[in-house]
């Protein structure tokens, strides 16, 4: 098995790049969405979630309420702690899960946002970085996810610098260029993904 860490700035389509080695047999374990299944209704999750913040992060329906959670817990480092202390380690116990259901020749892609503000490539047996320059993030999180300029610049500040995330790549994938390229460049990467996943282990 090859596990791979794939992160990448917001707007810089790590998204793509994930759908695009998924399409050629990678098997993602997408860490925001292992985060969002942990507290769905009915989970513990969601129950130890309640029990920290009360009732009030809960919507008319039971489901989690993000917004208010965020508004609560992004004003207070200690409650953003607290709730990282429930979340994260259901994040990485299902994680974990799945990594341990896959076919041992599998090449697994852990598609994880923050990987470089977070210290985590040492995880992983392969970093990709997937990158773009701030003026085509921006252009991205402003034309197509319909952002403010203010917002967008707000959110890529808060992220790691990309010379700090290119300082972690085992591989860099280069998504300033049209799609075709960048197909034709993850074809690329999954052959030697697949190569080594294929090594005899030492």
């Amino acid at each position: 098995m090859l596990k791979v860490g794939l992160t990448g700035g917001i707007g810089a389509g790590k998204s793509e790049v994930s759908r695009l080695l998924v399409e050629h047999g990678a098997v993602l374990i997408d860490a925001d969405r292992i985060a969002r299944e942990v507290v769905a209704p009915g989970t513990p999750g969601l129950a130890a979630v309640v029990d920290a913040f009360g009732e009030e992060v809960l919507t008319a329906d039971g489901d989690l309420d993000r917004p208010k959670l965020a508004s609560i817990v992004f004003a207070d480092p200690r409650k953003l702690a607290v709730l990282n202390s429930i979340v994260h380690p259901l994040v990485g116990a299902r994680s974990r899960e799945l990594e341990a259901a896959a076919s041992d020749d599998a090449v697994v892609v852990h598609d994880v946002p923050l990987l470089a503000e977070n210290g985590l490539a040492s995880l992983y047996d392969l970093v990709i970085v997937v990158d773009a320059s701030p003026e085509t993030q921006l252009d991205r999180l402003v034309r197509l996810r319909g952002m403010s300029e203010e917002d967008a610049r707000a959110r890529m500040a808060a992220q790691a610098p990309r010379d700090k995330r290119l300082e972690i790549a085992d591989v860099v994938i280069d998504n300033d260029v049209p799609l075709e390229d960048l197909k034709a460049r993850v074809r690329e990467v999954w052959a030697d993904l697949e190569r080594r996943a294929h090594q005899p282990q030492e």
